[in-house]
C-alpha cells in the first residue's frame, strides 16, 4: 500500500526557450562522461552518458569515507581510536601510489587516517583503517557494497577500499556517485564538515596538497574526491554550497588533468550562474502526515529534513505539482530523523523528482491499550 497526502500548487509556466538558452550557454566539457545537480532539488542540469560504468580509481575512497561514517555515527568505530598496521600491510602499501607515508610502527587514530583517505588520496590509510575497522578488506568491501545497495547504487561494486587497480573489479557510474555523495554530505553533515574541505595535510612532519581543482579558486567548494590511474583516465567528483545551495558534478575519462581542472571550474560556475533554486519548503517544515501502524500514536508528521527546492532557468518560473507517497501505514517503531516517506516533484518535461522527507517525531511501538485504542477508532473511521 503507498499512503499519499494528495497533490499540491501548481506554479507558472516555464518557457520552452528558457531552458534551450541556459543549455547553450553551457562550458564546453570534453569528458565523455559528466553529470551535474542540484543537490536540493534533485534535478540533474547536464547529463551525458550517466550510466555508463567506468573505474573510478581514488573516487572509490568517497564510500570508504562513508562506510566509516557510518560505522563512527553507530558507535562501531570511535575517532580516537587508535589501529596499529599489520605488517603484511605494510610491506604492501608502502609508497604505492598515493600516501600518509605510515611507518611499520605507527599506530594511527581513526581520525588520522580519515583525514589522510579524505584529503591527500593515502592508499595505505584506507587499507589500515578496512583491517582495524572490521577484520579485513574483504569485509570492509562487503560494507561498501551493503551500502551501494542501500543506496540504490545499482550500477557500481566495490573490491578494494582505495580504488587501486584491480583489473575493472571496482565500478561506478556518475549517476551512482552522485547519489553517493549526496548521502555523504546529508547523512553525516558533520563528520563531512569535519574531514572535507583541506587543501592539504601535514601528518609526520610531511605536508601533501590536495589534488582537487576547486579548492582556493571556486566560492563554497568543500568536496569530493579526484581520482587517477592508467586505465580509468583523469575523474573528479566536486561540490560547492553557495547560500544553502549545493551543485555535486562528476566528470570522467579525462586524458589531461589541466583540463579536468579547468572544465570541472566551468562547468559548476555554470551551474550556479545560469540555473536558480526556488523554495519549496524550508528545513524543519512539516509536509504531510503519514498513518502508523502498531504505535503509541496513529500518525506522524513528514519533515523536510533539508531546504527542498525546485530548480528552474534563472528569471524563469517552473510549472510543478508535489505529491507525498510513503508505503504505509508505516510500522512502529519510528525514530525522529528516519526517512520514511518522499516528496514528489513533477515538472512538465522532466522526469520525476524525488526529495527525501524525514519522521518529525518518535513513534514508540504501542502497548495493548494503545492498539486497542487505535484498533476502535479506525473502525469508527477516527
Amino acid at each position: 500500500m503507498v499512503g499519499t497526502a494528495g497533490m499540491m500548487p501548481v506554479r507558472a509556466a516555464a518557457p520552452a526557450q528558457g531552458q534551450q538558452a541556459v543549455l547553450a550557454s553551457m562550458p564546453q566539457i570534453d569528458a565523455p562522461i559528466a553529470l551535474l545537480l542540484d543537490v536540493g532539488s534533485g534535478r540533474v542540469l547536464y547529463a551525458r552518458d550517466v550510466h555508463r560504468r567506468f573505474v573510478p580509481a581514488s573516487i572509490t575512497k568517497i564510500m570508504t569515507s562513508y562506510v566509516a561514517f557510518d560505522l563512527i555515527t553507530k558507535g562501531k568505530l570511535r575517532l580516537d581510536q587508535r589501529i596499529p598496521i599489520r605488517r603484511e600491510t605494510f610491506r604492501q602499501w608502502r609508497n604505492v601510489g598515493s600516501t600518509m607515508f605510515l611507518p611499520a610502527e605507527a599506530q594511527p587514530t581513526v581520525a588520522e587516517l580519515i583525514e589522510g583517505i579524505v584529503t591527500v588520496s593515502a592508499n595505505d590509510a584506507c587499507v589500515v583503517l578496512a583491517e582495524g575497522a572490521v577484520g579485513s578488506v574483504p569485509a570492509f568491501t562487503k560494507l561498501m557494497n551493503e551500502a551501494a545497495a542501500e543506496l540504490g547504487m545499482r550500477d557500481s561494486h566495490f573490491n578494494t577500499p582505495n580504488g587501486w587497480m584491480d583489473e575493472g573489479q571496482t565500478y561506478v557510474t556518475a549517476a551512482d556517485l552522485a547519489t553517493l555523495s549526496g548521502a555523504l554530505m546529508t547523512r553525516f553533515p558533520e563528520l563531512y564538515r569535519r574531514f572535507y574541505g583541506h587543501a592539504e595535510m601535514t601528518w609526520g612532519g610531511i605536508t601533501q596538497p590536495n589534488h582537487n581543482p576547486f579548492y582556493g579558486v571556486v566560492e563554497g567548494a568543500d568536496g569530493v574526491k579526484t581520482g587517477f590511474t592508467n586505465e580509468a583516465g583523469y575523474g573528479f567528483v566536486g561540490s560547492a554550497e553557495r547560500n544553502g545551495r549545493r551543485l555535486v558534478m562528476v566528470l570522467g575519462g579525462y586524458d589531461r588533468p589541466n583540463l579536468r581542472a579547468k572544465q570541472s571550474r566551468d562547468f559548476i560556475e555554470w551551474g550556479f550562474a545560469a540555473w536558480e533554486a526556488q523554495p519549496l519548503f524550508a528545513k524543519g517544515t512539516a509536509v504531510g502526515r503519514a498513518a502508523v501502524q502498531g504505535g503509541a500514536a496513529r500518525a506522524v508528521s513528514l519533515v523536510a529534513p533539508r531546504a527542498l527546492t525546485v530548480t528552474v532557468p534563472r528569471g524563469a518560473k517552473a510549472r510543478y505539482s508535489l505529491s507525498v507517497r510513503y508505503k504505509g501505514p508505516l510500522k512502529a517503531p519510528i525514530a525522529k530523523g528516519e526517512t520514511v516517506a518522499s516528496l514528489i516533484v513533477r515538472v512538465p518535461g522532466e522526469p520525476v523528482h524525488t526529495q527525501p522527507l524525514v519522521a518529525g517525531a518518535d513513534v514508540a511501538r504501542g502497548g495493548m491499550f494503545d492498539r486497542l485504542r487505535n484498533g476502535m477508532a479506525g473502525m469508527v473511521g477516527l
